[in-house]
């Protein structure tokens, strides 16, 4: 399968991305951008900036690993890994969960992007009390 240019740069820019450089997000966003993930629903790239810039503020880290990806016309699928620092989450130790974005495009720039992935496994399973609670539910369920 041929290398999409545009999807490429889609993927560089979030492997570089940090609290620093959330303004890159222009690059790759239309103006009025549809972004959802399972804790947002946004719409404009203001909104998005503003979104990223709360989300990497207390980060100390956070980096992405780019797995499949396909595009067909102006859909596309990225398969991720993200990993990640917080000193609320896991008491300070690397996070990571797997997700995937779909993603459609208006021309060389994401009109709308959706995230999928386990917000429990990012987030609830690493908090104090709630963290555990949660565990002994899935081994309970499995």
């Amino acid at each position: 399968m041929a290398v999409d240019p545009t999807l490429e740069t889609f993927c560089a820019l979030y492997k570089k991305l940090d609290k620093n450089c959330t303004e890159v997000l222009y690059e790759i966003y239309t103006a009025d951008i549809e972004f959802a993930d399972p804790f947002q629903r946004i719409e404009g790239i203001a909104a998005l900036t503003g979104y990223f810039e709360s989300l990497y503020a207390n980060l100390e880290s956070a980096r992405f690993e780019f797995a499949q990806r396909q595009r067909q016309d102006d859909q596309a699928f990225v398969c991720w890994t993200l990993t990640l620092v917080h000193p609320r989450l896991a008491g300070g130790r690397e996070v990571a969960v797997e997700g995937c974005s779909r993603l459609r495009f208006r021309g060389d720039r994401v009109c709308e992007h959706r995230d999928y992935f386990d917000a429990g496994a990012l987030l609830y399973e690493h908090l104090p009390l709630f963290g555990t609670a949660i565990r002994w539910l899935k081994r309970r369920l499995a």
